[in-house]
């Protein structure tokens, strides 16, 4: 798939108790816009770990359940960091459209990570909508992607 953009797209989505809010805006967006939204949690603002969340997400893209994914913590860097422990996880902090678009077309995120206590939802949305419009450019981005895992 070179895009997201499709509505046969299904989207995993995580995030712990500080980025539950977001989490829940952009769900009710993307279902909004017709997309398949799997939903990993949490399912509240009561204090939780985001790797109970992470783990699950990433294991639903390795398997094909779902075909990319979006996590929210109130950094951003929690969520992300233990999504990139998982094989063949590749989840970019952003919080800007063109961080979003960058980290589709050099890097081939299938991860879009957002910092949940640190972006209005509005630019959430658009760095979402970048993530999801761009297809990776591969030829000298796969070679650097080939090399990530060793």
């Amino acid at each position: 798939m070179d895009t997201y953009s499709s509505p046969q797209t299904r989207i995993g989505l995580a995030a712990d108790h500080a980025g539950y809010p977001l989490k829940q805006y952009l769900k009710e967006y993307l279902q909004h816009a017709g997309f398949t939204v799997v939903d990993f949690g949490a399912n509240s603002t009561d204090s939780v770990d985001y790797p109970d969340y992470a783990h699950p997400l990433a294991q639903a893209i390795q398997s094909h359940a779902v075909d990319c994914g979006v996590a929210v913590c109130g950094s951003g860097n929690g969520i992300s960091m233990a999504l990139n422990h998982q094989h063949g996880i590749r989840a970019a902090l952003c919080w800007l459209p063109e961080l979003a678009r960058l980290a589709r077309a050099h890097n081939d995120a299938n991860v879009l990570t957002l910092p949940g206590r640190f972006i209005a939802s509005s630019t959430a949305v658009e760095c979402l909508q970048a993530f999801m419009e761009t297809p990776f450019e591969g030829g000298r981005h796969q070679r650097r992607i080939d090399k990530i895992e060793g």
